[in-house]
């Protein structure tokens, strides 16, 4: 190029700027997706060493809040309409696993009826979902 002449353009395409920005939303949605669980607020119960919560696929999740109401999959459900609820939510589903998701200041005996009416639908080993000693967060 000599002095006086116009610049030519340049065809090129920078990713750098691109990459950059995609990579920085990638970490912001990593890191926000744990977050973005919806349902109640449930204290968990603390325990030494639970197990391995496992895989989420199949899963069907049951939440007992504070004020001992129920969720079914982050969906509210009335105590009498509990069954034909729990049903829908397994659908076709053909070896469902069933956790439950209690509050800390509940009484057991909740926990157990809620435990009582998934058996009569004839699911067997539900599971109970705590954090470890000392966990923070939910």
């Amino acid at each position: 190029m000599r002095l006086g002449e116009p610049a030519r353009m340049q065809a090129a395409i920078n990713i750098t700027p691109l990459v950059d920005v995609v990579l920085v939303l990638l970490i912001i949605f990593m890191v926000m997706a744990p977050q973005m669980r919806k349902g109640p607020d449930v204290n968990l119960p603390n325990t030494t060493k639970p197990n391995s919560q496992g895989d989420e696929r199949g899963r069907i999740l049951i939440s007992i809040d504070e004020a001992g109401g129920l969720w079914i999959n982050d969906q509210p459900v009335a105590a009498e309409h509990f069954d034909e609820t729990l049903r829908a939510a397994v659908g076709s589903e053909t070896n469902p696993k069933i956790v439950i998701r209690g509050d800390a200041k509940l009484n057991f005996r909740e926990v157990r009826e809620v435990m009582i009416a998934i058996e009569r639908e004839g699911f067997r080993g539900v599971g109970l979902i705590a954090k470890r000693a000392g966990a923070e967060g939910k």
